[in-house]
């Protein structure tokens, strides 16, 4: 894996070698838990099989963060938790993230930009760090649960891609 790496960092073109059986995606996909203060960022690993916690950044920091990021490292898709209440109506912050979307349409034109329902991922992400035994004081700290709630918007989504 290492050797395809450093040949997609040398430019090298492996597109003619996707239909080989043993050649797997060396690409991150990116998700994020956008929110008006902070922003979950998880990513995967560059097989797109494990997702990890990232990063929490303020949101008026996002962008600068993503272009940074994405310059360190190979990534092909951006994964943005798009916010609807419980009986399927937009959550408030919806428009924003909507526009959001649409700006890192413009800032990344060579990624996919997607977005993936968020609904139960905040509830859910509480109720994780509550039974992995994270101190009550940890347990308050909201950007664990926008990196946690980042965390299971990028494994829904992959696994709607399998």
């Amino acid at each position: 894996m290492e050797v395809v790496s450093n040949l997609q960092k040398k430019g090298a073109d492996l597109s003619s070698l996707a239909h080989l059986p043993y050649f797997c995606p060396v690409a991150r996909i990116l998700a994020i838990d956008f929110g008006t203060k902070r922003c979950g960022i998880a990513v995967s690993d560059p097989l797109q099989i494990i997702a990890n916690p990232l990063e929490t950044v303020s949101s008026d920091q996002l962008e600068g963060f993503l272009i940074q990021y994405c310059k360190q490292e190979e990534v092909s898709t951006i994964v943005v938790g798009e916010p609807f209440h419980l009986d399927g109506n937009p959550a408030q912050i919806h428009p924003q993230v909507i526009r959001f979307v649409q700006r890192l349409k413009q800032l990344f034109p060579d990624k996919t930009v997607v977005t993936q329902d968020e609904r139960f991922t905040s509830e859910d992400a509480k109720k994780i760090i509550l039974a992995s035994g994270v101190r009550k004081k940890k347990r308050r700290d909201k950007s664990l649960v926008d990196r946690v709630s980042a965390v299971l918007i990028l494994q829904e989504y992959m696994e709607s891609q399998r």
